[in-house]
């Protein structure tokens, strides 16, 4: 090995030696991907990546994407070696609780991690909504001679990645949408966990990316003059996205194991360690790199100087395009219009003093037509169910007709439109909103978790909520999907009763950019509810009381969007009785639950035991606040096939029902 000018292979040899004394030091981790594609790393970071590792967040930078996260040391290795802020130490701490190197890349967690990568086929999914970002961004904010967005979005996948079927949604709607700046290596080393693929992967993936309309090239990935032409090949196609077959041995290097199962997911074991060190020509002791090779890989000056350059063009295109160029920024930094706020409480004043009768669903679709002409930032989007989910709005344009447009046509895909809708948060610029029955949910759910897990900037659309959506039947008809949005860490979740509530949930959900939102919206018409405006402005506590009695309550009626008018009726029958009750309406949950304790004892004081939950969905969820002593209407089964009215007598959700499950509960 050359002390002073190191070859390919020894720089990429220090990505193997790097990775396997990690997994080995942890006792846990996946060390075959990484010493499998660390040659095409090499070429690519080394002389394509246009990256600035003093400045993680630049935001022309390309973006480079490991969708088989489980390969994490492949990343942490190049952002150690190429400058970023991850040190020998944090190699060292790899897998080991609070380190900034996790088993599989966190957003958050690393500079210079795009993405929480690991569910296989959902990075690649998520660069898909990068590229979707760039090229959007780029035709709303370029100007001739100014290309101030413009980079490239690189994914590593795996044959996992491909097996996926959300790689299939993902990469159709790619090569649709001509994502021309998209480049995918595939890792084609025949290798997964149970063994050789042969035995369940026999795809003609050549002929299945032809299919979508991608450029397909194949090399040897451990040939770097192959790799840098196929990338420079694939760069040069304006018209269609790329992926490069690159053929690789699994875990190179390793004498007894490259090539086989027992390399993917196990430390190599002392011994074979000492024996891939000999076999690479790799004589330095474990998390040792040579000098030279560091020097070969720092890519701080190189990184300074593409965003310098960058920074001229900027400060001409501010120069030129101020208002543009404001706007930009603005975008970038996720930060709203200092109008939106103000504007947004006038129309929920109008909402209420309106007072229509119609289905949130088409409230939804009200809001979208108000907010999003105070928002050029959103782009939204529908799983082939924009007639039926109301995203579509007077002023979207679909990016298929217009290169700077506002609105996706995801086709039936909920799974990748929901995955995508995060690479497109993460990116940034943009906040996506995208729809489907709550019901399909469950195809997406993945996708969701993960927006939580990262706390991205995205708005969910969920219409057809309930049973109360009828002849469809229990296929459709969502029953747990509510109870599991409402469990998951970081995932806000309303069901408005009515158009106010609506376009309060809207107006919170536009506003908060600590995590994702689920609007949850009824198929049928809702009644609008009066209101005063101390309630108006509580709606956005997530809860408040809707129908007060006199003196201290005996029975507390909590109720969500299309329940609310049954049980508004019934408290005041029962008040008519002389029943002292209360309706609390909790269109959001969480955002009650993040209330000081002295509103929310304000709402539910807890010397009323008496208390029951009324939402035609999980009964179990409600018995958080209802307690032992309180009752709940909801669902304990699945729905049946017959009208919306029918079903809602039929499983109880009547106000005759509520009155008697009071005076039931009083009586006790």
């Amino acid at each position: 090995m050359s002390s002073s000018v190191p070859s390919r292979r020894d720089c990429a040899n220090a990505i193997r030696a790097l990775s396997m004394d990690a997994v080995q030091k942890a006792n846990s981790g996946h060390p075959g991907a990484p010493m499998g594609m660390a040659d095409i790393a090499q070429v690519l970071w080394s002389d394509f990546l246009s990256h600035s590792p003093v400045n993680p967040n630049w935001i022309n930078r390309d973006r480079f994407v490991m969708s088989n996260g489980h390969g994490s040391m492949l990343v942490y290795s190049l952002l150690h070696l190429s400058g970023y802020d991850v040190s020998i130490d944090d190699i060292k701490n790899f897998r080991q609780l609070h380190s900034k190197t996790p088993g599989h890349p966190e957003f958050g967690y690393t500079p210079g991690v795009e993405t929480t990568t690991g569910p296989l086929g959902q990075g690649l999914a998520n660069g898909v909504g990068m590229a979707i970002a760039e090229k959007t961004l780029a035709a709303q904010f370029n100007r001739p001679g100014l290309d101030v967005i413009d980079h490239h979005t690189y994914v590593f996948a795996g044959d996992g990645c491909l097996m996926e079927g959300i790689s299939h949604e993902v990469c159709s709607l790619a090569g649709t949408l001509a994502l021309s700046k998209l480049i995918v290596f595939y890792d084609d080393n025949g290798i997964s966990i149970d063994g050789d693929i042969e035995g369940w992967f026999t795809d003609d993936t050549t002929k299945r990316f032809d299919s979508y309309g991608w450029q397909v090239l194949a090399v040897d990935g451990h040939d770097p003059e192959q790799i840098a032409s196929a990338i420079k090949e694939a760069q040069a196609d304006t018209k269609r996205p790329t992926i490069i077959r690159c053929k690789t041995i699994i875990g190179f290097g390793s004498p007894a194991k490259q090539g086989t199962s027992g390399i993917h997911g196990a430390p190599l074991g002392e011994a074979e360690i000492v024996a891939t060190r000999e076999a690479l020509g790799w004589p330095h002791a474990a998390f040792e790199v040579p000098e030279s090779i560091k020097t070969a890989w720092d890519a701080r000056e190189k990184g300074f100087a593409a965003e310098s350059a960058w920074k001229e063009i900027m400060v001409r295109y501010e120069e030129e395009h101020p208002v543009l160029a404001m706007e930009l920024i603005r975008r970038l930094k996720g930060q709203l219009p200092s109008h939106f706020s103000a504007k947004a409480e006038d129309y929920i004043q109008a909402c209420q003093e309106k007072g229509e009768k119609l289905a949130s669903r088409k409230a939804s679709q009200n809001c979208l037509g108000e907010f999003g002409q105070l928002l050029p930032e959103m782009i939204g989007g529908s799983a082939d169910l924009a007639g039926s989910n109301l995203t579509l709005w007077s002023g979207t344009r679909p990016i298929t007709e217009a290169a700077d447009g506002n609105y996706i046509n995801y086709g039936v895909r909920e799974f990748g439109m929901s995955a995508i809708m995060n690479g497109i948060a993460l990116h940034g610029g943009f906040i996506p909103y995208g729809g489907t029955f709550l019901i399909f949910m469950e195809y997406a759910r993945n996708a969701v978790r993960m927006s939580a897990l990262m706390k991205q900037h995205c708005v969910f659309v969920y219409t057809h909520d309930s049973i109360g959506q009828g002849e469809d039947g229990p296929t459709h008809q969502p029953i747990e999907q509510l109870a599991n949005l409402r469990v998951t860490p970081n995932m806000s979740v309303w069901r408005p009763c009515d158009a106010v509530e609506t376009a309060v949930s809207w107006k919170v959900a536009l506003e908060r950019n600590t995590g994702p939102t689920s609007l949850v919206f009824s198929r049928q018409g809702l009644a609008h509810q009066e209101r005063t405006a101390e309630q108006v402005a509580a709606i956005a506590r997530g809860a408040y009381v809707l129908e007060d009695c006199d003196g201290e309550p005996e029975a507390i009626v909590i109720a969500t969007g299309s329940e609310m008018q049954i049980s508004r009726d019934a408290v005041k029958q029962l008040q008519s009785d002389g029943v002292r009750v209360r309706l609390v309406s909790m269109p959001s949950t969480d955002v009650f639950e993040a209330q000081d304790e002295a509103y929310k004892e304000s709402v539910l004081p807890s010397g009323v035991r008496k208390r029951v939950a009324v939402e035609a969905a999980a009964a179990d969820y409600w018995y958080k606040y209802v307690g032992l002593d309180g009752q709940v209407i909801g669902m304990t089964s699945f729905g049946e096939s017959a009208p919306g009215g029918a079903l809602m007598e039929e499983f109880g959700f009547t106000a005759e029902n509520v009155v008697a499950t009071v005076k039931q509960l009083c009586n006790k």
